[in-house]
């Protein structure tokens, strides 16, 4: 075999194949029994017939057609394997020749993995805060906790209707002079400054009383999601049949009872206060680990195909349909409720999913780099993860990833958690390693400064440990089967060796 690599552009190439007479030769022998083994002739065994008699019953270019899928196939897979080229792009194949006579020459054209030139992606520092929860942080979701346990009241007689309280009303919309589909509606209960209706609805109802009839005019926004109504100038007939007012319960013992196992008020709020620590911790450390990546990801050089970009927005889009499916929408009701495109949704996307494909690429390059593989047990304990997320049977999420052919994005997506997981080590060991080799140094300085002044003695003649880093006297010790405590100072450690080898 043959292989010219041809770059077209920065991200595209083609590769030249020329295939000997043999391989085709030995391809159309291996489409005859394979489409033998496929199919029932009558009068022949399964796998029995032989060529000429399946070009009878399906011609010679079922033959053809045959052979060629598994030779270039095959020939491309080869030639991408020597030449090191991985496809991010199905290739588009160009056929020259393809004869049991004069062998097979074609041309496959693709967009190639970009090349990804690393820079640091270990010893990296960043900030990683501490966050302390208060005593008002506590409270502040405590009172959340209470206003979604608020009940509802009837409001005293000549009660104005201000922010935070609802309306109950009936309405009628007419566009000039014409009602409309779905503007009427009865015994709603409207909640002042939700801004759950049209633009300007609510402030119009505001200072009104129960009983009062209101008439509101309002324009449609010009993305509302029924075309009809876009930018269209509305009237509403408003009556007030009710206001009712939040009553929020009083944050005593009984509350605490009435929302969760705790006995007191006290109980919840340290209960609450330790759930509420837990999370700003973790929400720090994700940070802490976001920043690390992101510092090797700008660290290193690699220009992203559009291609690439495109093909992420697919996915993306995709997960999308996915997830309104499981709510029993569509993505066409979707991008109709928020007065999009597909072109304009997918241009929404654009700049995150560049920015995925080229953190994606880093860390692939990263975890080649440093010989990560996947295993079984990897995918395992991924798919767990993601069953238990969505509160599935594992087995059905295996079945669900086979059935769409997504194990190889499932195997990356595991590599560049591992590449992610080998940056954060990488920066805490490295941190560590610093924090180590200082502590050494003062402790060798503030041991060995008095000891230039006296005179060595005797027991101190047999050995050197004196001169010996802290760090190497670890390493004696590990080597001579000598216990150490963990914090011990280089004076105790070398105590502790001498002890042990003078018995």
């Amino acid at each position: 075999m043959n292989v010219k690599v041809e770059a077209l552009d920065q991200h595209k190439v083609s590769v030249g194949i020329e295939l000997p007479a043999e391989v085709v030769q030995k391809g159309f022998k291996r489409a005859v029994s394979r489409i033998a083994n496929q199919v029932r002739i009558p009068g022949f065994r399964k796998g029995k017939a032989s060529r000429k008699i399946l070009e009878m019953h399906f011609g010679k270019e079922a033959i053809e057609a045959e052979a060629k899928d598994i030779v270039i196939n095959e020939a491309v897979d080869a030639a991408l394997r020597q030449e090191k080229l991985i496809p991010v792009t199905a290739p588009d194949v160009k056929e020259d020749k393809f004869s049991e006579a004069e062998g097979a020459a074609f041309t496959a054209t693709f967009v190639k993995r970009p090349e990804v030139e690393l820079g640091e992606y270990k010893g990296l520092e960043a900030e990683k805060a501490s966050p302390e929860i208060t005593d008002d942080q506590v409270m502040a979701q405590l009172k959340g906790a209470a206003e979604q346990n608020a009940r509802l009241e009837k409001a005293e007689e000549g009660t104005e209707l201000k922010k935070g309280d609802f309306a109950v009303i009936d309405f009628k919309g007419t566009i000039d002079g014409k009602p409309f589909e779905g503007g009427e509606g009865k015994t709603y209960p409207l909640e002042i400054g939700s801004q759950s209706f049209i633009p300007g609805f609510e402030d119009q109802l505001e200072g009104h009383k129960a009983g009062d009839d209101v008439t509101v005019k309002v324009t449609f926004p010009e993305n509302y999601f029924v075309d009809a109504l876009k930018g269209k100038e509305a009237e509403f007939e408003v009556h007030i049949s009710d206001v009712k007012r939040k009553q929020l319960p009083e944050l005593n013992d009984d509350f605490a009872k009435s929302i969760s196992q705790f006995e007191t008020m006290d109980e919840l709020k340290a209960a609450v206060k330790q759930q509420m620590q837990l999370q700003a911790f973790q929400q720090a450390e994700e940070a802490y680990h976001e920043a690390l990546v992101n510092q090797a990801v700008a660290n290193a050089k690699v220009d992203v195909p559009q291609e690439m970009v495109e093909q992420r927005i697919d996915e993306i889009v995709n997960e999308m349909k996915l997830n309104m499916e499981s709510r029993n929408t569509t993505m066409e009701e979707y991008l109709k409720n928020i007065g999009q495109t597909m072109e304009q949704l997918r241009k929404n996307y654009e700049k995150m999913a560049a920015e995925q494909v080229r953190q994606g690429l880093v860390l692939e390059t990263i975890a080649d780099k440093e010989n990560l593989t996947v295993t079984n047990e990897d995918l395992s304990m991924e798919i767990y993860s993601m069953a238990h997320q969505f509160n599935a049977d594992p087995n059905d999420v295996m079945k669900i990833i086979k059935d769409e052919n997504r194990v190889g994005m499932l195997v990356n997506s595991v590599l560049r958690k591992k590449a992610a997981a080998f940056i954060y080590g990488a920066a805490k060991k490295a941190e560590a390693d610093k924090k180590e080799a200082e502590e050494a140094k003062a402790e060798d300085k503030a041991e060995e400064a008095p000891k230039a002044e006296e005179a060595p003695k005797a027991e101190e003649k047999k050995d050197n440990f004196e001169s010996m880093t802290v760090k190497d006297l670890k390493a004696y010790a590990a080597e001579k089967g000598i216990a150490l405590e963990s914090k011990a100072k280089k004076a105790e450690i070398i105590e502790t060796i001498r002890q042990a080898e003078s018995k």
